[in-house]
């Protein structure tokens, strides 16, 4: 199975946005099936065959995400980041001003899920192939 260091490895060709769809094609050669990241300190959980499981750290101090979700606002921000206008952690401080509380990515779909504080979808997309 994979290990971080290997996520790690893949992680850091992604400079924006527009790197996502190859990052996913990594993660798939690894045999990652899908990861939840939690925007409140950028800590994520990898999932892998028969229930195998491998967690990062917290990327940076804890931030709050907004109460309410603002999907318009979002939308905009993702656009940009998927544009390569911003950097990760930018992207992360956007969705939680917008009440994004985390993401799941499913490699299986091909489908990244934003939700909000209560586990509401605000926005399901599909990935890139």
């Amino acid at each position: 199975m994979f290990t971080i260091d290997q996520i790690k490895a893949a992680h850091s060709k992604v400079k924006s946005g527009a790197d996502f769809p190859n990052y996913i094609q990594d993660l798939i050669q690894l045999g990652v099936k899908g990861y939840d990241t939690i925007v409140t300190d950028g800590s994520v959980a990898y999932i892998g065959d028969n229930g195998f499981a491998a967690s990062t750290e917290k990327k940076y101090e804890p931030m709050a995400v907004a109460s309410v979700a603002n999907k318009e606002r979002f939308i905009e921000y993702l656009v940009m980041h998927q544009d390569g206008q911003t950097d990760y952690l930018t992207f992360c401080q956007h969705a939680a001003l917008c009440g994004i509380a985390k993401w799941r990515v499913d490699i299986i779909e091909m489908t990244c899920t934003y939700y909000d504080s209560s586990e509401n979808p605000i926005l399901i997309e599909k990935i890139p192939e």
